[in-house]
Order: C-alpha cells, then structure tokens, then sequence
C-alpha cells in the first residue's frame, strides 16, 4: 500500500532524537511505523546501545506491534518475544517492555538506548518516560513514538510542546486517504459530540467535561426496551462492591449472535447509605438470589462473572458460595480498563444503536444519564463524588469488557 501525503512527510523529516506521531485513531500514524522500525534497527546494527520497543504492556507490544510486524516481514525476521522479554528482530535482539509500572522497565536503566519504538506513549508511567530521557544518550540515539492525545496538560504534551530537538506530527482521521468513506462518516457520527470526536477525529488534546452519554441522555427511550430479543445467545454477570457512601451493584447483560447487540437485562442495586452496609454473608445471599433469578428467567447460558478486583475477599467469598450452591459460575477478577476507553466503548454501541436497557432497569438508565466528567481533575476521571451511581456503571462494563475489543470491530 503507498504512503500517505502525512506519512511521506515523516519519513521524510523525522530525523530528531525525538520523533513523535500524535492524532487522530485509524489516521495511519501506526502502519508507517511497521515500515520506519526496521529502518532504524537495520541503520543501528552493530552500533553501541540496546534497541527496545516499550507499550503500555507486553500484550499490547504483541498485539499493536510484534503481530503486525511479523504480518508484513515474516517470522524469520521477526520472531516471538521470549522469557527474557526479548524478540531478535531485523538482525537485533530488542527488548520488548511494558511501560505502565517503573519496575518494568528496570532492565534498561543503566544501559545506553540507541534505539527506541514507544507505543501508546501517553499511557506510559511518567517515572518511566523520565528514565529514558537519560538513556538516549548516544549522538545517533533515536526516539519513534505515537499517542492519541488526552488531556491539554498531560505530561507528554508538554514534553512535545518544549524546545527539545523533537519532530511531531499531527494526524486528523482525514490524513488517511485509504479508510473507507462510509466507515469515516459513521465513525464520525459515533464520537460526535463527546471529548472522543476531538481526540480521536481530530486528534487534538482537549479536556474531558460534561455528560459522559450525551447521546443516550438526550433521547434515552430510543436505547429502553419492553420485551426481551429473541436473538439473545449468552449472557454474562458484573459485580461491583461499593463502600459507606456507594453500593453493592449486579448487571446482567445479553449478547446477540456476532455481538451486534448488547442489552442490560437485569439489575440489582443495594444501596449502603440507605439500606445499610452489608455484611459478606449477606452480600453472598443476595448475588445467589440474583444468580438464580436470572438463570430461572433465561434460558441461555451465563457462565461467566467479572467482579470489581480490588475486593479479593468478598470475591474469595462469592466463588465459595458458588461452588457450595452448584451455580456453575466462574468468578474472574475485572480488569477495570483505562476509563477513557470504557465510556469510548458504551459511546460508539449508543451511537450505532448496539445498546439497549430493558425498561424496568431504572438505575441503569439513570447512571447513563446523570454520568459526569470530573471537572476538578485534569486526568480522564468520571465524577464519583456520591451525586451518581458509578456503582452500576463500573459493574455493566466489567459484564461486557472481555469483548471490548470485538465490539469494537463490528459494523452493522
């Protein structure tokens, strides 16, 4: 595939220390770098100084540019990371690093970089980005990384807006001349309206402020169903525990066949400020009441429950008590993604009419509504300040994010 107008120019002038792709999602900032990373490994070799590429994790380093990389050149030269978090690529072995937590990234310090590939740079762990200030010190050492933007204040930003010997680029999802027009203009439509239209349509650093759901806010009986579809293949279960001043929250959710449809069916809420906190035991009886009320009401498999990870004793709990009342269940820990990402995913199901809530899910619907952006914080923060249920919240997207990615990806 030929390059871009954009791409031509970085491979044309991207020869700092520092050399940055900042916009706009599915602009193409990515795919030229399946092309400039061997480039730079190839002009290296034999130079003094490790070559690394750093994500946010190993598995999105797998998946954004191992995969990719060994799709176009090949595994013979580009193999797998190994238990040394290495991966011998282009003639170099490369040290292949999350970049979320400073300990991560301990086998570099002290080393001289000569190369570095950083993925989903305003992702990273500050303390991390800061450390490889120092270990890009070679006259020929070099820097390629790409980011959607964030916040106008983030650290990164200011980084890329100082007078460091640095090469930036900023993409619109325009500057990619081979994206499908009809996917353009529906992605467009999905993030109209929200902080995502100006980050990932635009590719400009803005603030996160006002309604999260602005779309399901503005018209919420256009998402309310009466009766439960038919199409309903399988379900699964999200659990979040609140504190003093929040709640214990249950979201059953269906999936339809392909993941076209996701539909909260059924809800349970237990609020502690005015119902009482409850006690473990408690809390175990209710989640067996909701379990067999849904697995009476269905007839569709729920197997799977994703439940708020910070809380490893009252999940030791609920996995006890499955096991003693023969609910066939399995208990996961949640992985509670980035927040952002989220609200990015219920946005883009409102917008292409994918969600729906049955109507008599009235905690549901309303968490939609009154959801916030916190406008104290600069950070990407829902308001949780006791005014919303973020209980409820929390728990309907543990229920569907181990799909997050597919539910992504479709089209209807």
């Amino acid at each position: 595939m030929p390059f871009s107008v954009k791409q031509q120019e970085f491979l044309n002038n991207a020869n700092h220390r520092w050399n940055f792709k900042q916009g706009a999602t599915r602009s193409g900032k990515t795919y030229l770098d399946y092309f400039v990373i061997p480039m730079r490994i190839r002009r290296m070799i034999g130079k003094p100084g490790l070559s690394a590429v750093l994500g946010v994790s190993k598995g999105t380093i797998q998946r954004n540019v191992i995969e990719p990389l060994q799709q176009i050149w090949g595994h013979k030269l580009v193999g797998d990371i190994n238990s040394q978090n290495k991966c011998y690529m282009f003639g170099e072995w490369v040290y292949c690093l999350g970049a979320e937590k400073i300990n991560q990234v301990a086998k570099l310090q002290g080393s001289s970089i000569k190369y570095c590939y950083g993925d989903e740079v305003a992702r990273w762990n500050r303390d991390v980005f800061d450390m490889l200030k120092s270990r890009l010190d070679k006259p020929y050492s070099k820097f390629d990384g790409t980011c959607n933007p964030e916040y106008p204040t983030h650290w990164l930003k200011e980084f890329m807006d100082s007078d460091t010997d640095i090469y930036c680029q900023r993409y619109t999802i325009f500057d990619n001349p081979f994206l499908d027009k009809n996917f353009v203009e529906q992605l467009c439509k999905e993030y109209f309206g929200t902080v995502l239209y100006d980050r990932f349509i635009l590719g400009e650093w803005k603030q996160a402020e006002g309604l999260c759901y602005p779309k399901f806010a503005d018209s919420p009986k256009d998402y309310t169903l009466n009766d439960v579809p038919s199409d309903i293949i399988f379900g699964q279960i999200g659990i979040d525990f609140g504190g003093n001043g929040s709640g214990h929250a249950f979201q059953l959710t269906g999936f339809s066949q392909g993941l076209k449809k996701v539909i909260t069916l059924e809800e349970h809420y237990h609020d502690n400020k005015k119902k009482g906190i409850l006690s473990p035991t408690e809390l175990e009886r209710q989640f067996v009441n909701f379990m067999k009320m849904c697995r009476s009401k269905y007839k569709f498999p729920i197997i799977d429950v994703f439940a708020d990870s910070a809380e490893t004793t009252l999940i030791a709990g609920l996995k006890s008590i499955s096991v003693r009342e023969h609910l066939g269940v399995e208990i996961h820990n949640a992985r509670k993604g980035e927040i952002i990402d989220r609200i990015r995913l219920y946005n883009s199901l409102i917008a292409q009419h994918r969600y729906f809530i049955m109507a008599y899910c009235k905690n549901t619907m309303l968490a939609l509504q009154s959801a916030l952006w916190n406008s104290k914080k600069q950070e990407d923060e829902r308001l949780d300040d006791g005014t919303t249920n973020i209980d409820t919240l929390d728990a309907q997207e543990y229920s569907t994010e181990n799909y997050a990615k597919d539910l992504m990806e479709v089209r209807l």
